[in-house]
């Protein structure tokens, strides 16, 4: 993309966080007298549609990771590189901090920055041979009980080979950019974000030797919902996209045709935040 020719940004502020209120007006203000327009978007819920102007060439997204994962969301088809500054607390996706949005910005407006490509993941739901849900995430899709410590029954397929029959808690299929998420929470491993794989993470399966996974990323897997379940079961995408499965249910999963395009911080790489955020320091409390 070619950043002399942006002349429209839109800011996507997290309504809930006091602090984008005013950050979002500050950044309207410090693009505007570099003559560029830009407008602010609102957001409360992870659910709003975002509108897309013409002629947007950046989005400049105030939150946490959890904005940043709606964001991706609406954004992904369009090409529009994301610059993310945390407002959060413990951010692995949102790299840029409060105290550096104006340096960001600059190199971006001087092409001088650099753009994380971040797959993403495309899953849809097959139900008496018809489609009947299709959504994206870039951190996860997870299949679980909608009641609590209630195990439920699931056949998992990679590339149609059988690849197991799972008694678990859930199943958990994530992108590099959600290895660090919940999968890594459930044991899976952390993932550099610039692989092109996934990785399925069974959640307290109920035999010890069902581990994680790692699979191309070309790879399509499929988990059918075995009939006989105890429970209600649901699938959720990046923990802001629920639906409710049924018995005999397919759900696909495959990489997405587009990315999520990620401005990266000129100040760490994601190393350096795993060891931040992970405080691997060696100490007593590595």
């Amino acid at each position: 993309m070619d950043t002399e020719k942006i002349t429209h940004v839109l800011i996507v502020a997290n309504w809930r966080k006091k602090e984008s209120h005013e950050m979002s007006e500050t950044i309207a203000r410090y693009l505007g007298e570099r003559g560029i327009r830009s407008t602010v978007f609102k957001t409360m819920t992870a659910n709003e549609k975002i509108h897309i102007e013409e002629g947007t060439g950046l989005v400049i997204c105030l939150g946490g990771d959890g904005t940043v994962l709606y964001c991706a969301r609406y954004l992904h088809s369009y090409g529009i590189p994301i610059l993310a500054v945390n407002l959060g607390t413990f951010g692995f996706v949102t790299e840029i901090s409060v105290d550096e949005w104006q340096e960001a910005i600059d190199l971006f407006l001087e092409g001088k920055h650099a753009i994380s490509r971040r797959l993403m993941i495309r899953t849809t739901v097959i139900r008496d041979n018809t489609r009947v849900y299709s959504a994206h995430a870039l951190n996860e899709m997870v299949v679980a009980s909608s009641g609590i410590s209630k195990l439920i029954n699931m056949a998992l397929k990679v590339d149609d080979k059988e690849a197991g029959f799972f008694r678990s808690d859930g199943i958990i299929i994530a992108t590099p950019t959600g290895s660090t998420g919940y999968s890594l929470a459930a044991g899976g491993p952390i993932l550099d974000v610039g692989l092109s794989c996934l990785v399925i993470t069974p959640i307290c399966p109920f035999t010890l030797s069902n581990r994680p996974l790692v699979v191309n990323g070309e790879s399509r897997i499929s988990i059918t919902i075995a009939p006989g379940q105890r429970t209600g079961l649901m699938l959720s995408l990046d923990g802001q996209q629920n639906f409710a499965l049924a018995e005999g249910d397919i759900i696909e999963v495959e990489r997405s045709q587009s990315r999520a395009l990620l401005v990266v911080s000129q100040r760490r790489n994601f190393i350096e935040v795993l060891r931040d955020k992970l405080n691997w320091s060696g100490g007593m409390h590595a």
